[in-house]
């Protein structure tokens, strides 16, 4: 039993997933925080708040290596939180998200 165990605890490092993520933000005097989520290994995720006062416009494009880039678009209102998705063909290698978010 207890070797059992050791093999399983050594196998848990191959189920984990992790991947670097680059995050490049183009506010434009909207207020808006932004954080990269990651989901699983060919899914990356994206959080948008809208901390301001003022509703907003906000673009994302996701980047994953030779892939085409996925593109993502919202309107936040005041207070409102969005989270957008993007499912990749491959797995993710480093996921590359740069936003661009305009005040209303």
């Amino acid at each position: 039993m207890k070797n059992c165990c050791l093999v399983l605890l050594a196998l848990l490092p191959l189920t984990a997933f992790a991947y670097p993520t680059e995050l490049k933000k183009q506010m434009n005097g909207a207020e808006v925080s932004a954080t990269i989520q990651q989901i699983d290994s060919n899914i990356g995720g994206l959080t948008l708040y809208n901390y301001g006062l003022a509703d907003a416009r906000c673009t994302a494009q996701f980047r994953n290596g030779p892939e085409a880039p996925r593109n993502r678009a919202t309107e936040l209102k005041a207070g409102e939180s969005v989270t957008q998705t993007v499912r990749f063909a491959r797995n993710i290698i480093r996921l590359r998200v740069d936003v661009t978010c305009q005040p209303l």
